[in-house]
């Protein structure tokens, strides 16, 4: 019994001694006022003799995708069409360039975006910029500048979504939604089928875009990765256009319902 009360005394003793010794140290380390110190980040933190240096997670990268460089050959003829974006920046911000446009013997259309990109979900971009949309040809080559504001990212079942919407100085609002599926064959071998949807609220008969849906582009095309980078496809591609948008193209000698076969590369580095 005797023994039992010294263990329990000296285990009193020792407790006493830790929470004292614990709270001096708590109260050292707190400024007058009672306020605890501003925590150090990782930029503040000096790696200690023997320690790991802390993790570099605001590093600045470079990307650059060419999601689409193709032929596309149907009845008409051919043209030649391209999608592509790049990015610098870090994990949270980033400054985007994207081009999109296609170009034939009788002329074509395309357009230039720079965009500040924040991401503002664990999947999703906000961008926000502007938009240079130029068109050439026979006749007049119309061009205007354009606020451009929109989300970029992976949606669910990994689904890839670029919605955006276009404002003019005049007023003028335009969107235009693209959608895509990498569906893995093998490792190597991928069946993507993509979807892009171009709408308007007003009339903009210069750029031959009348109010509602505009057109619809559908394509599927079957890539071999031989390298991650470097990927040449092959598939067809289906295109409708639609209300005043197919009267215009009418007007100037073009069909509104188009069947193309494609072949060409996606590049990125």
């Amino acid at each position: 019994m005797g023994t039992f009360a010294t263990s329990t005394r000296g285990f009193l003793c020792v407790a006493a001694s830790v929470l004292i010794a614990t709270s001096g140290s708590s109260a050292e380390g707190r400024e007058p006022g009672g306020t605890a110190p501003e925590p150090r980040t990782y930029s503040s933190l000096s790696p200690q003799k023997g320690w790991a240096s802390p993790v570099a997670d605001d590093e600045t990268f470079s990307f650059f995708l060419a999601e689409l460089l193709e032929y596309r050959l149907s009845e008409e003829g051919g043209e030649g069409r391209w999608d592509t974006y790049g990015w610098r920046g870090g994990d949270y911000d980033r400054v985007w360039v994207k081009s999109e446009g296609d170009v034939s013997g009788g002329g074509g259309q395309g357009d230039v975006q720079l965009v500040y990109g924040r991401l503002v979900s664990r999947f999703f971009d906000f961008q926000a910029g502007v938009r240079y949309e130029q068109l050439w040809g026979d006749g007049p080559d119309p061009s205007r500048v354009q606020a451009s504001v929109g989300f970029q990212g992976l949606a669910r079942y990994f689904f890839e979504a670029e919605p955006t919407l276009f404002v003019s100085p005049e007023g003028d609002v335009s969107g235009r939604f693209t959608g895509a599926y990498d569906l893995l064959l093998t490792q190597r071998l991928i069946l993507q089928p993509r979807l892009e949807a171009v709408a308007a609220v007003q009339d903009q008969e210069k750029f031959g875009m009348g109010p509602g849906l505009n057109d619809i582009d559908v394509g599927l095309r079957l890539r071999y990765e031989f390298r991650r980078e470097f990927a040449p496809y092959v598939g067809v591609n289906f295109r409708q256009q639609y209300g005043e948008t197919a009267r215009y193209a009418r007007d100037d000698g073009e069909r509104t319902l188009q069947w193309a076969f494609v072949v060409g590369a996606r590049v990125w580095f």
